[in-house]
């Protein structure tokens, strides 16, 4: 049965689906009186759309058939009798069993299959008046903007978790001095919470381009009908309303032609998952034990069947074939809708809302799974700090030390370095400081040796770059504390948004029931 009003839908609860391979009946299509499609368009397509729809729209399918009959009685177009016959019909639908129906060809589709059990629910006269003024054209697109603004959210939660995640680890460790790379190579000294506010700023863009796609998704197709509207003085707006958008595609061929809403939502996608693909390597990196920078808990390692020593970090791989998996697949949206026609076309509907979904999945998937390996990883923090003393990670602040000590220029302070670099036979830095002092007086410059050795210690290295965006406790604080302020913004609107709606669901279902005669 249709659930109560306290009841809420949740597209998650689709994945419970059970497929039946059983073959039933033999019966014709309800709604064009046609004889069985032929077996290999059944079999090839149908069959996939129908099982697609009931994973995938049916609970869209539901609300939009509710919403629709109400603002129908309201606008005089369907009669209060009917109106309630129509509604009592579509509470009473037992969706548990709609979901698990084999398909046998006797309709075309889900809506056809619907229809049916409606037309047996409320006889065919009143269940035929529920289509009035509608197509399946903007039905199927009221659906598809419906399940996806539910992914969009959840590709938030997913990613606000696994920013709380990083922006604890930062803090935690905003003074772990660490070793910085560029080209893979050791570089200058950073910090621990630096780098990972470098990730966390990433995820903060991500969150800005999930919510500008939402508003922009969130708005209501239905009414377009077929592509022109229809002669019939339709509410638009109720309809919208009712369903919970913010707005309307307000230009009818455009709400049935266009497809820029799912490729926005995939571009969205595919930016968040490039970027978790590359940081999910580095993590993968860390954890090799010739880093030995990252190690993960019992719980998130993998043993070998032959090899007793083995602790992979197995699902940081997975993290990232799922980040890579999520990018292709949103790749592949893009793919097939590229060259297609202006207008009404099956290439951005039955076929391709699957993919949309997966694409979806897998990348909550990879967001999921690195919050749950990260919140319960341990950093070396004590080998990161050893390895920033090594390479002469330092000696860019060592050039610029003996820029604002002498007035030289730059040029000239990075040859001495370089210099005393290359003439080093290992990591000695008391060696090259004796190198660059030797340099330095015989250049006639007088720099204390003190002055050089602390502008080669890393900890002084990051202390004076306090400027907007550097490592020092001076600029980076400021930073975690504005990361949380915004990360708290976020998941207010993201709360905000469910709870939005939340009650638009239990209002539409008690409307329909306070209809009912």
């Amino acid at each position: 049965m249709w659930p109560s009003p306290v009841a809420v839908l949740s597209y998650h609860s689709l994945e419970k689906c059970v497929r039946s391979n059983d073959k039933a009946g033999n019966h014709e299509y309800a709604a064009t009186g046609s004889k069985f499609p032929a077996d290999v368009y059944r079999d090839t397509v149908l069959a996939h759309v129908f099982a697609d729809a009931q994973r995938l729209f049916l609970p869209s399918l539901i609300e939009c058939d509710l919403a629709h009959v109400l603002m129908l009685a309201k606008q005089g177009i369907l009669s209060q009798d009917s109106a309630s016959a129509c509604l009592r019909a579509i509470l009473s639908l037992d969706l548990d069993a709609i979901r698990s129906v084999p398909y046998d060809g006797s309709v075309e589709d889900l809506f056809f299959y619907v229809e049916q059990k409606l037309a047996e629910a409320a006889g065919a006269d009143n269940a035929g008046r529920i289509h009035t003024a509608r197509s399946r054209n903007d039905l199927d697109l009221t659906m598809y903007r419906m399940t996806l603004r539910q992914r969009l959210l959840d590709l938030l939660g997913s990613a606000i978790t696994l920013r709380r995640t990083l922006l604890e680890i930062a803090t935690r460790y905003s003074e772990a001095i660490m070793p910085a790379y560029t080209h893979n190579q050791p570089a200058q000294p950073t910090t621990l919470g630096h780098f990972l506010m470098a990730y966390i700023e990433v995820m903060e863009r991500d969150a800005e381009r999930i919510i500008g796609c939402y508003a922009r998704v969130n708005r209501s197709p239905l009414g377009a009908c077929a592509i022109t509207t229809t002669g019939f003085p339709i509410d638009r707006a109720m309809t919208a309303e009712a369903l919970g958008f913010r707005g309307l595609v307000t230009n009818s061929y455009g709400a049935i032609a266009s497809v820029d809403y799912v490729a926005e939502a995939c571009g969205v996608v595919a930016a968040a998952m490039l970027s978790m693909g590359r940081f999910a390597q580095e993590m993968l990196l860390w954890s090799t034990a010739e880093f030995g920078y990252l190690r993960l808990s019992e719980g998130y390692v993998q043993i070998s069947s032959i090899m007793p020593q083995k602790r992979n970090p197995v699902p940081l791989e997975h993290t990232r074939i799922l980040a890579s998996r999520a990018l292709t697949e949103a790749q592949s949206v893009l793919g097939s809708l590229h060259n297609t026609p202006f207008t009404d076309m099956n290439d951005g509907e039955d076929s391709l809302q699957p993919l949309v979904a997966l694409a979806f999945a897998d990348a909550v998937r990879s967001t999921t799974l690195l919050a749950g390996a990260l919140s319960e990883a341990t950093f070396n923090v004590q080998r990161m700090r050893e390895r920033a003393g090594t390479s002469f990670l330092t000696v860019t602040e060592l050039a610029d030390t003996l820029v604002r000590s002498t007035g030289m220029s730059f040029h000239d302070a990075h040859s001495i370095v370089s210099l005393a670099v290359r003439d080093a036979a290992s990591d000695d830095n008391e060696a090259l400081a004796k190198d660059v002092h030797r340099q330095l007086l015989a250049g006639g410059f007088d720099v204390p040796f003190e002055t050089i050795q602390t502008a080669l210690q890393p900890a002084h290295f990051i202390e004076v770059r306090g400027i907007a965006g550097g490592p020092a406790k001076s600029a980076l604080d400021p930073e975690l504390q504005r990361a949380a302020t915004q990360l708290q913004r976020d998941h207010d609107w993201l709360r905000a948004e469910r709870e939005y709606l939340t009650t638009k669901h239990l209002d539409l279902l008690k409307a329909a029931q306070s209809h009912l005669i």
